[in-house]
């Protein structure tokens, strides 16, 4: 038995996905186990970057299996464009990607409710891609999953019952609801026929999978403090993106789980409202949005960037056990004169060493920073970690101390091979 979880230990955008395709050269089977397509891992095929939304990152390997989670909401119609867009470059999905039956569907009426709330007074920095309101109807038990969606007679019966339920803020917002209806029957007829083949119960396929000893990889989308219960509420997503999410969400329970490692940015975004106690409003911050490419892969919004914060990182070390770090964007933090780290919060007087809960404090406390001496010069390409610059070596064990994890590998770039080995032969399956 051989399983792994791989989360975001700040507010996404951490470069999961270069670090799940990385991994999955040695895995079995990619599991996404929340979220939706509001997610935007970027991949570089044939030398050129693009984004997945739904799909798995192992996809990019011919022999692996990717499972889309019963945790994760689907939205057909997005899935069919992004397989159609593997398959213009020869990426076959055909007979190793799989849709959990018991995942829930996004339907046009949920990503209209997003937009009028967005736009009223529940402004959080939402995608408007329909996630919120779909695990909202989730939770209400008048959700439509993949199978009653394969169903036509419980899917027509769900989707009245929905549309009665929703019509008050539809129509208030201008939508016709007949209009609507022929809408989605129309769009159902040829994506439930789409989506058909990829149907499974993906939890008995993972259990399978674990029973044979094949390496299993689970991969959350978003970040910890997106996390709905341990995030930067409620500016965070509707749903768990932390170790724990990955057993509701892929349909295992925890004792299956063998290793959990985090990816982390070497500074600090944000996408989105919501407190952000490091955020830089000067020339560094638009320094590194620049030399980082800091723009959303699925909104193309511009990111919010700071200084590393180790307060969240140890926050997001503890709430999900993690034992193993992955360093990313290290690079750009070349040519820094002086790097700050946050290492507490300060509001009021008192300092806080742990992620604060308050709504107020995570509004209003400053960063507490301690100051390192920064390093020159170009470190792509560097494969050792020993080559790199004593001040980079300096600040990866500094950050190391603050977090309370070892960084086992630096990611210097989007391409595989643009990785440096901190710990020698590391293994995480």
């Amino acid at each position: 038995m051989s399983t792994l979880v791989v989360l975001g230990t700040q507010w996404g955008d951490e470069g999961k996905g270069k670090v799940v395709d990385y991994l999955a050269e040695q895995a079995d089977y990619i599991v996404r186990y929340q979220g939706g397509n509001n997610a935007g891992h970027t991949l570089i095929y044939e030398n050129k970057p693009f984004a997945l939304h739904l799909v798995p990152s192992g996809i990019l390997f011919p022999k692996k299996y990717c499972l889309i989670g019963n945790g994760v909401v689907v939205d057909p119609k997005a899935l069919k464009e992004e397989i159609a867009f593997l398959n213009k470059k020869k990426i076959s999905v055909r007979g190793r990607f799989f849709i959990s039956e018991q995942a829930h569907i996004i339907l046009p009426y949920h990503k209209l409710i997003d937009g009028i709330l967005e736009e009223g007074n529940v402004k959080i920095g939402t995608t408007k891609k329909g996630i919120g309101p779909c695990y909202s109807d989730k939770v209400k038990r008048i959700g439509i999953r993949v199978v009653d969606y394969l169903e036509k007679n419980v899917f027509l019966d769900l989707l009245d019952k929905n549309l009665i339920e929703k019509t008050p803020i539809l129509e208030n917002g201008g939508i016709n609801i007949e209009k609507l209806k022929k809408e989605i029957l129309k769009d159902h007829k040829e994506l439930s026929k789409f989506i058909k083949p990829f149907v499974a119960d993906t939890s008995l396929m993972i259990e399978g999978a674990i029973k044979k000893n094949k390496k299993v990889l689970f991969e959350s989308a978003q970040g910890t403090l997106l996390d709905l219960d341990f995030g930067t509420y409620p500016y965070v997503t509707s749903s768990n993106p932390t170790a724990g999410g990955a057993c509701p969400g892929a349909g295992l329970g925890p004792t299956e789980i063998n290793n959990v490692l985090g990816v982390v940015k070497a500074y600090t975004t944000r996408v989105g409202e919501g407190p952000f106690a490091v955020e830089l409003f000067d020339k560094m911050g638009d320094f590194l949005r620049e030399k980082g490419g800091e723009y959303g892969a699925t909104t193309g919004r511009p990111r919010r960037c700071g200084w590393f914060d180790a307060v969240v990182v140890r926050h997001s070390v503890r709430v999900s056990g993690i034992k193993h770090l992955i360093l990313t964007k290290l690079d750009c933090m070349e040519d820094i004169k002086t790097i700050k780290i946050c290492v507490a919060y300060k509001y009021k007087g008192r300092i806080y060493k742990d992620f604060p809960s308050s709504r107020t404090v995570q509004k209003y406390a400053k960063p507490v920073y301690e100051e390192m001496l920064g390093f020159k010069g170009k470190i792509k390409g560097v494969t050792s970690f020993k080559k790199l610059p004593l001040n980079a070596q300096k600040y990866v064990k500094r950050l190391e101390q603050l977090v309370g994890a070892p960084i086992d590998l630096i990611s210097l770039g989007r391409k595989r091979e643009e990785t440096v080995e901190v710990t020698k032969n590391a293994k995480w399956f």
